[in-house]
Parts: structure tokens; C-alpha cells; sequence
């Protein structure tokens, strides 16, 4: 993998910014947010084809966030990879900005598809990857879920749909961080086994520390595609994660940090700069 402390570095970054970015605009997800942060930080930093000069590259890899209520993180991702100037994320979801809460692709370079009613990222990157297919492109596609997403009985469409076309170019990776809202995503609707469910759709199913880098990069790199099979990555995730009030804790799903708990989250990041 490129510079592990690079892709470090680039992780707190996009959490020290979230946490800013929530804050200034009294925004919510925070919690969402710091669980994906470096699954984010991996894949931007070392797993897509972008050219942040040109958004629209034909051969570019495509990324969805299914889970569009974290797309603070996004922005704050793309912000880092030069899609936009750093200040720019200071208008997150304030009057007037494109930053909305909900990640959007409108006048935004480097978001692919506007999200936010959920279960709709992976029907969606699945017709980008069959339409890569048809046009026999070699770009990869990649959707990023919540855990509780996968309720949603359009993604289950999707899981069958991927598989019936051999979509192995197609990688859907879980933020499984087992909260969804106020309860467990076991008590509100039990996913397990999780794994098996996937794998009987037809996917390969790969589960992973969805904190660890290496093992993030190892389960998306491009050479561990199937000749046949699109990829599940499920990346075992602490909600909430380096901000030690926040983990595991269902309030900050909703809550925006402000006064104290902004500083003492901001200063608990800083001492994990590389």
C-alpha cells in the first residue's frame, strides 16, 4: 500500500474536518461519519483511479455513498484529494452552500449520484458497473452501505441483480458498525448471519477491521477481483470511532458537537496526528 502514514494522516484529517464541519453548521451523523473515516481515507488515498483536474475522466473509478447522511466525510475526502478548496468545507450545510447534509452531486466534482433516502447507492452502482461491462470498460465501481441500510429490500434486488450479471466489477463495502438509530441493528432487524446471506446471493464475501488499513486495502485492491463474482466487503467498524464520548454511543447519530464536546473531540484527534 502507498504511505501508511499518509493514509493515516488523511484519515484524522477527514475526521478532525467532520467534526468541524458538523459542528459549524449544527449538523448531525457525526457518529456515521467517524466510522467510515478510513475506509474513505484508503480508498482515496490509495485504491480509486480520479484525476481531481478532471472529475469527469472517462476511466475514472466510480464511488458511491450509499449511506448519504455521511457525506460530510466525502466532501471532507474529496476536499483532501483536491476536488475543492479545505475552506470550502466551512460552508458545510449553511444557507446557501452545495454542501448539504446529504451528500449531492450537484456542483460538486467527484461526487458521482445524490443520496440520502437509503437503499438506493448499490441499485445504482450496479447498472454503473453492467454499463461498464457492456461498454467493456475496465473502470471499477464501488458502493459504500451502512449496515441498517441493508433493511432496504431494494438492495437485495441489487445483491441478485449483480450476480446474475457476473459483475466483478462491482464492490459493495459494509460500515458494519451494528447501530442503526436509536437500537442495535440486531434488535431493530436482524442481519445475521450476515455473511451467508451475501454469499448465497452468489458474492464473494470478504469481512475485515474496517479500521485497519492494510486489511481495507488488501479487500479492495484490484487484484483480488473474482473472474466471475462481484465482492462484498463487510469492514467491522466502531461508530463514533477516536472520539471516545462519541463510540458506540446511539446520541451522536443525531447530535452535533458544539462548546466543550467540540473542542475536547477536536483535541482527542489532534493527538492522533501521524
Amino acid at each position: 500500500m502507498n504511505d501508511i502514514k499518509k493514509i493515516k494522516q488523511l484519515a484524522n484529517n477527514i475526521r478532525k474536518h467532520a467534526v468541524t464541519m458538523t459542528s459549524l453548521g449544527g449538523s448531525s451523523h457525526i457518529g456515521s461519519i467517524l466510522s467510515i473515516a478510513d475506509i474513505l481515507a484508503v480508498l482515496y488515498g490509495s485504491i480509486l483511479k480520479y484525476n481531481s483536474k478532471d472529475p469527469k475522466w472517462i476511466d475514472r473509478d466510480r464511488f458511491i455513498l450509499s449511506k448519504g447522511h455521511a457525506g460530510a466525510g466525502v466532501y471532507a475526502a474529496l476536499a483532501e484529494s483536491g476536488f475543492m478548496p479545505l475552506d470550502k468545507l466551512k460552508t458545510h450545510y449553511q444557507d446557501g452552500s452545495d454542501l448539504s447534509g446529504h451528500v449531492s452531486h450537484k456542483g460538486i466534482p467527484g461526487v458521482e449520484f445524490s443520496t440520502g433516502s437509503l437503499g438506493h447507492g448499490l441499485p445504482v452502482a450496479s447498472g454503473m458497473a453492467l454499463a461498464a461491462k457492456i461498454n467493456k470498460k475496465k473502470h471499477r465501481v464501488f458502493a459504500l452501505l451502512s449496515d441498517g441500510e441493508c433493511d432496504e429490500g431494494s438492495n437485495w434486488e441489487a445483491i441478485l441483480f449483480a450476480a446474475h450479471h457476473n459483475l466483478n466489477n462491482l464492490v459493495a463495502i459494509i460500515d458494519r458498525n451494528r447501530l442503526q438509530s436509536i437500537y442495535s441493528t440486531e434488535d431493530t432487524l436482524a442481519l445475521e448471519p450476515f455473511p451467508d446471506k451475501w454469499k448465497s446471493f452468489g458474492w464473494d464475501v470478504v469481512e475485515i477491521d474496517g479500521h485497519n488499513h492494510n486489511e481495507i486495502f488488501k479487500s479492495c485492491k484490484n487484484d483480488v477481483a473474482s473472474k466471475s463474482k462481484p465482492l462484498c466487503v463487510i469492514a467491522n467498524t466502531t461508530k463514533g470511532k477516536n472520539v471516545s464520548f462519541m463510540e458506540n454511543n446511539t446520541l451522536w447519530h443525531y447530535r452535533s458537537p458544539q462548546g466543550d464536546e467540540y473542542k475536547l473531540a477536536i483535541a482527542e484527534l489532534e493527538k492522533k496526528d501521524a
